[in-house]
């Protein structure tokens, strides 16, 4: 059975239990003072009495739910509950692949529009493309479909048809497609290309199921294009299977060992993880970039690379979840996530943050990275030094901490955007805009760069009448523009906005290219390979 720690708020592992003992742990956390049977016979007594002699008619089923929550809420901010209705969504996020047609897609306007066709998908192969709008799924319009009937209407087993209308930019009449649906593949790595012409880069937005074999395949390609150093990006980064956090640490670590550990209070929940195969990359200088959002399995990966000094951590202390779950399904195909266990890197630290102290689970996620390391080098890791944390030492004798996070050996703080950007992004407008501004120049952009994206992000430039109408376009949308903030912010304004247009055309790789260039972790990260060389001896 695979064993996983997940995203931030829904972490976990697999197993099945009866309801009566998931009920029988829920109701005894709770009344911690009674017999369990008398506990569940109270529960029973007010729920029996609220349905029968209540004012109003009540929902029982909402009621049992909103018990079990309270009764989480009383243990730690990754013990959750999981509605049936979500738990469909939440298992494809994670398994690696799911039946339907390969769309990314948003909802503009009440307006299904294709962000991109899925590579390899069914969607792709018919030339559905960036910025089509589907107005019609079968004989139904789809004007004002929300997200979950889009999945609904979209996804179904492989082999079945579905026909969408769309409406294309430049094309006067509606085009019908009938799609096949088939097996479509959910990818980890989110974009692998060569940096430079020596440094390859690499993107792992999560541990899937397939995570290791799609990170090996790219490493390999990497290689064979000249990589002689590598950017391991886990920022933002939640987590997933920790045996694919495991294995891709044996990647660059091997010699049995221990990558991490685990303890619960009961004894069969004590695991020990080793590196058990020969590492295929273990002398590739390495350079992790981290963040608060990189969690759980990433800490995994990146605290036994700090252990064993094996790679530089660069950028931001991360989110500090170190906590196991495991899943209990409940006959309503509902499920429970309950920590049973904390794990622990190869130096004994305990990654968890402290969030006794802290007064709901909103709190506790929002608090996730405020700190006041100080910016710069910290391979000795005195940035930490006067804090509360217990010390441990790496395997050549350096200091780190435990009980909040990874701590990068390199501190690089990612720059405060102006509430300007902020209200920008959070009304989506980059995105928007993008759509509009391709609706007019996409064939021009496709006939004068082809598939060189390189040449894109080189050469390309919005005109100051681009960015005036850039401006127009969102206070059309209520985001009313900031000149000071505009200013401050104007290279990253452009900069993401060449990205948007660059993944209509290239995907993530000119997603990823483009918004690369403003990135401040990954610029001084790329100048930090001879600290990491020297860090895994590898001169």
């Amino acid at each position: 059975m695979k064993t996983r720690l997940g995203k931030l708020k829904i972490p976990f592992t697999i197993a099945v239990l009866t309801l009566g003992i998931v009920l029988g742990i829920l109701i005894q956390k709770v009344f911690s003072d009674d017999s369990l049977q008398d506990s569940i016979i109270k529960f029973n007594d007010v729920l029996t009495y609220t349905e029968k002699y209540y004012v109003d008619k009540v929902d029982s089923q909402k009621l049992v739910e909103a018990a079990i929550n309270g009764m989480l809420n009383k243990l730690d901010p990754h013990s959750v509950y999981i509605p049936a209705k979500d738990m469909q969504s939440v298992e494809d996020s994670f398994r690696g692949d799911f039946d339907g047609i390969g769309i990314e897609f948003q909802i503009l306007n009440d307006t299904l529009t294709v962000i991109a066709p899925i590579t390899g998908g069914p969607s792709e192969a018919l030339g559905i493309s960036s910025g089509d709008k589907i107005v019609k799924i079968d004989t139904q319009s789809a004007i004002g479909i929300t997200n979950e009937q889009v999945r609904q209407r979209l996804r179904g087993p492989s082999g079945t048809k579905v026909s969408v209308t769309i409406l294309r930019y430049g094309v006067k009449k509606p085009i019908v497609y009938e799609i096949t649906r088939a097996k479509i593949p959910l990818y980890s790595v989110d974009a692998h290309f060569m940096y430079n012409e020596n440094t390859g880069y690499v993107s792992v937005s999560r541990f899937s199921e397939t995570t290791y074999d799609e990170l090996v395949k790219a490493l390999v390609e990497l290689k064979k294009e000249g990589m002689k150093q590598l950017i391991l990006d886990l920022r933002g980064n939640p987590g997933g299977y920790l045996n694919q956090a495991v294995e891709v640490s044996n990647i660059f670590i091997d010699g049995n060992k221990k990558i991490v550990y685990t303890k619960g209070r009961r004894s069969e929940f004590d695991e020990e993880y080793d590196a058990t195969k020969p590492a295929q990359f273990k002398n590739l200088p390495l350079i992790i970039l981290v963040n608060d959002g990189s969690a759980s399995a990433s800490e995994i990966v990146s605290g036994a690379m700090q252990d064993w000094d094996r790679a530089l951590i660069v950028g931001e202390t991360t989110f500090g979840k170190g906590l196991v779950q495991r899943q209990f399904s409940l006959p309503d195909n509902s499920a429970l996530r309950l920590t049973i266990a904390r794990y622990y890197t190869p130096s004994g630290r305990l990654i968890q943050r402290d969030y006794k102290k802290i007064k709901n689970k909103e709190e506790y996620f929002e608090d996730a990275g405020k700190n006041n390391d100080k910016q710069g080098n910290n391979i000795e890791h005195t940035a930490e030094k006067n804090s509360s944390l217990p010390e441990f030492k790496t395997h050549d004798g350096r200091i780190v901490y435990g009980g909040g996070g990874i701590t990068p050996d390199y501190i690089i703080k990612s720059d405060s955007l102006t509430d300007y950007t902020i209200n920008l992004m959070k009304n989506n407008i980059f995105y928007q805009f993008s759509m509009t501004y391709l609706d007019k120049y996409k064939n021009q952009i496709e006939s004068e760069y082809g598939k060189d994206v390189n040449k894109f992000v080189r050469n390309f430039n919005f005109t100051k009448e681009d960015l005036k109408d850039f401006i127009s376009f969102a206070s059309g949308k209520k985001v009313i523009l900031n000149q000071k903030d505009f200013d401050r912010d104007k290279d990253y304004i452009t900069a993401r906005l060449k990205a948007e247009v660059a993944r209509s055309i290239w995907n993530n790789e000119g997603w990823y290219k483009e918004i690369l260039t403003v990135d401040d972790q990954l610029l001084k990260g790329v100048t930090l390979f001879n600290e990491a060389k020297d860090l895994a001896g590898l001169k």
